[in-house]
């Protein structure tokens, strides 16, 4: 045997002979020899409300399309917001999965609309079964984490009046938010059983309704209390002091959903500190995914990229 070899199998030897744990540190160790790993960036996708914008863009409601355009944009992955999609057929479903997978994006997100919001029993389970049925179609998608919302009592009928008040509205006459807190509860909790066997975990949006307030959220969130719910973080739906409301939800928080309003905002403006939002993401170790949802009055062929360079930016690796 010569004496090369004798060396290799003298060290091989001594390499088996160390605990697992150190035989772990030592793959982990960095070329550089720092032990200190860089934290990864968080990937970026992009919703599909981006480009149409509930109608902004008529041309652009096309699914199939709006992946193209996040693919040529750069994105990692794609949320889709099922309100836009025009058929949910499943050789279709399964048409827009083998699209994105080609192109080499996620469907990382589906986004929903329900409302839990009213005092018959009927019109609630009405709902819980929607609800049901879009988490079948999140599965049938490949998607990991489906929005949901409490929804709203409707009593203010004009979208853009409800903005103006800041998403606060009235309750139905003769109930009010505290009665309806146990119905959004029993309501979600009833759609936990499809969300496990589907693998799809639900993420309650600071919306409208019940979800105005981090308290409201984390009320809900807490009663359920099951990994199948956590938060959907909305950056652009807290209009007043929305850096603490945020870190508020971030330890609960399934996706992340980055408002940009460039040509000003459709409805509002907030002025978002992007690299503070990333910094109390990070302190709350969040490592998923940053969906955005451009608001602004700009073409989305321009402003979508923008707003890609600067949640690039904010949210890069950090060592």
């Amino acid at each position: 045997m010569n004496a090369h070899r004798r060396e290799f199998l003298a060290s091989s030897a001594a390499a088996l002979a160390l605990p697992a744990t150190a035989q772990l540190a030592a793959v982990a160790q960095p070329a550089g020899g720092s032990s200190a790993a860089k934290r990864p960036a968080n990937r970026v996708g992009v919703s599909t409300y981006s480009f149409w914008l509930q109608g902004q863009h008529l041309d652009l409601r096309d699914i199939e399309k709006c992946i193209d355009l996040a693919a040529d944009m750069g994105f990692d992955g794609v949320e889709i917001l099922l309100q836009q999609m025009t058929d949910t057929s499943p050789g279709y479903l399964q048409r827009v999965k083998r699209k994105a997978f080609l192109l080499g994006l996620d469907l990382m997100g589906l986004s929903t609309h329900q409302t839990f919001l009213s005092p018959d029993k009927d019109v609630r389970q009405k709902n819980v079964d929607l609800t049901v049925h879009q988490i079948e179609i999140a599965y049938a998608l490949g998607i990991p984490t489906m929005r949901v919302n409490t929804g709203r009592w409707g009593t203010t009928r004009s979208f853009p009046a409800l903005m103006q008040n800041r998403g606060i509205e009235p309750p139905l006459a003769g109930h009010t938010d505290e009665e309806a807190f146990p119905w959004v509860i029993d309501a979600l909790g009833q759609c936990l059983k499809a969300a496990e066997k589907c693998g799809v975990t639900l993420g309650l949006e600071n919306h409208w309704g019940l979800g105005r307030t981090p308290e409201g959220v984390l009320r809900i969130v807490n009663a359920v209390n099951s990994p199948w719910l956590m938060v959907t973080l909305d950056t652009g739906n807290f209009f007043e002091d929305p850096y603490d409301k945020l870190e508020m939800l971030a330890p609960r928080t399934v996706l992340v959903q980055t408002k940009t309003y460039y040509g000003g905002g459709i409805y509002y403006t907030l002025d978002l500190d992007y690299e503070r939002i990333a910094a109390l993401l990070r302190k709350h170790n969040y490592r998923g995914y940053l969906s955005l949802e451009f608001e602004g009055k700009e073409d989305p062929r321009t402003a979508v990229p923008k707003s890609l360079e600067v949640l690039r930016k904010a949210f890069a690796a950090r060592g």
